[in-house]
This record gives structure tokens, sequence and C-alpha cells, in this order.
């Protein structure tokens, strides 16, 4: 193996590691409709996955609606809680 490939395959592997899972968590106070269209609005989620997504919330109690490093995921987790709907970044 080349220092090229060996230097490649560290990258890969460290952004493996850096990524990260934005979590929604089920509440009793947000509507359905707020939650899909927060999805859609924020995370850029089709109409379908967003609904997806809610359904899982919704049965599971929580579902991963994102996954990427920090910086990415942080100003998504913030607009979802500024929206009143429980996120974090795990």
């Amino acid at each position: 193996m080349t220092q090229t490939e060996t230097c490649v395959e560290e990258l890969l592997v460290e952004e493996l590691i850096d990524q990260k899972d934005l979590i929604v968590f089920n509440d009793d106070v947000n509507t359905f409709e707020h939650v899909i269209n927060s999805l859609i609005k924020v995370c850029k989620h089709s109409e379908i996955q967003a609904e997806q997504c809610t359904w899982i919330i919704h049965y599971n109690g929580k579902c991963q609606v994102k996954r990427g490093s920090f910086d990415r995921l942080e100003p998504l987790c913030t607009s979802l809680l500024e929206k009143g709907i429980s996120a974090e970044i795990q």
C-alpha cells in the first residue's frame, strides 16, 4: 500500500468516526403537521421522508433525522429547538 492510499484511508475513517446523528424526540405538544413541515424546512426532507420520520418519532419515541458532522448538524438542531421540537445531537 502506498502512502497516498494510506492517507486516503485514514481520512475516510476519520470522516466516519466524526459522524453524528440529529435525533428528534416525541412529545405531547407538537402536531404531526408542525413536525413534518419543520423537517421539510430545516432538514430539507421530502414530504414523504418527513412524514415517515414523524411516524417513527411517534411510535418509537425518537428518530435519527439527519447524519453528518457536528458543525453541519448544530444549526439544524438549533432551528428545530427554536421551533419547539425536542432534538439533540448524539
